[in-house]
């Protein structure tokens, strides 16, 4: 057979944690491999059977949701709330103030012949009243 010699539980060396989470990923490792008994690595350990049987489990789990398939790409970002929008836009709408005054200001400079005024607002037409319709009378 080519290539490398597998590392198995010595890999773990390689790996970043606590030597105390070290040693006891090696000793559940081991003890998978058969080199220990349950019991035997629950003494080394300093562990009830049932607490070897938990780290185990949890091990385990951690493992296989590690390698479960992803989705490609980032993830979505979650969405902003209504109250988040408005805020943004509010801070969009005043950091455009500044820009909007010295727009308007280079534009009195450029044309001071033109004079902008507001428009007034507009009046409402007063209530017509109802006709009758023209026709035959009784």
């Amino acid at each position: 057979m080519r290539g490398r010699i597998p590392a198995g539980p010595e890999y773990v060396e390689h790996l970043e944690g606590s030597p105390k989470a070290k040693e006891r990923l090696r000793v559940i490792l081991e003890t998978m491999m058969g080199k220990w008994r349950v019991n035997e690595a629950c003494e080394r350990l300093g562990i009830c059977e049932q607490r070897f049987r938990q780290l185990r489990e949890a091990l385990l789990q951690a493992a296989l949701e590690g390698i479960e398939d992803q989705p490609a790409g980032r993830p979505r970002r979650p969405e902003e709330s209504a109250e988040t929008a408005g805020l943004r836009q509010q801070r969009e709408a005043l950091e455009r103030e500044p820009q909007v005054a010295q727009v308007r200001e280079e534009v009195v400079l450029a044309l001071p012949h033109v004079r902008v005024t507001p428009a007034a607002p507009a009046e409402e037409p007063a209530p017509q009243k109802k006709r009758r319709p023209k026709g035959r009378q009784r």
